[in-house]
């Protein structure tokens, strides 16, 4: 995993839905359960699950459409 694509996925997905997006953070980054990703954002931890899922799936699609499309020079 390039970490540089990773980070360029998550902005964009930031400006596609924040909250999904600060939901990665705190799952991957900051190794948090659901539970506590839901006490945090004031939501229910269904909620981050499912929302967690949703962005794992459109984040796989966005990296493995970037790694077929970067080329150098």
């Amino acid at each position: 995993l390039d970490m540089l694509d990773l980070e360029a996925a998550l902005q964009k997905l930031q400006g596609l839905d924040a909250r999904q997006a600060r939901i990665v953070e705190l799952r991957f980054f900051g190794g948090l359960s659901n539970e506590e990703v839901a006490e945090i954002l004031g939501v229910k931890p269904r909620f981050v699950a499912d929302e967690w899922t949703m962005a794992r799936v459109w984040l796989k699609r966005e990296l493995s459409r970037g790694l077929g499309s970067s080329t150098d020079g």
